[in-house]
């Protein structure tokens, strides 16, 4: 039942109202999607929109891992 409940309920948006795109890494410091990914977050089915909550997650794994990795550095 969870999984056809899953593809029926359209993910909610990543959006967090910070809305500043990053010149180096082309995400937005608020939400982690390119230009594109939020240009056309409207017009995504279910489907894509998680997928871009996937790539959202990776980014932010990475994120987490290189600013650690970087503190370790400094001590």
């Amino acid at each position: 039942m969870t999984a056809i409940h899953d593809t029926v309920t359209p993910p909610p948006s990543p959006c967090i109202n910070i809305c500043r795109m990053d010149e180096r890494s082309g995400l937005c410091e608020g939400c982690l999607r390119t230009i594109d990914e939020i240009a056309n977050w409207s017009t995504l089915d279910n489907a894509a929109k998680r997928a871009v909550w996937d790539a959202i997650e990776t980014r932010h794994a990475e994120w987490v891992a290189k600013r650690f990795a970087s503190q370790g550095e400094k001590q």
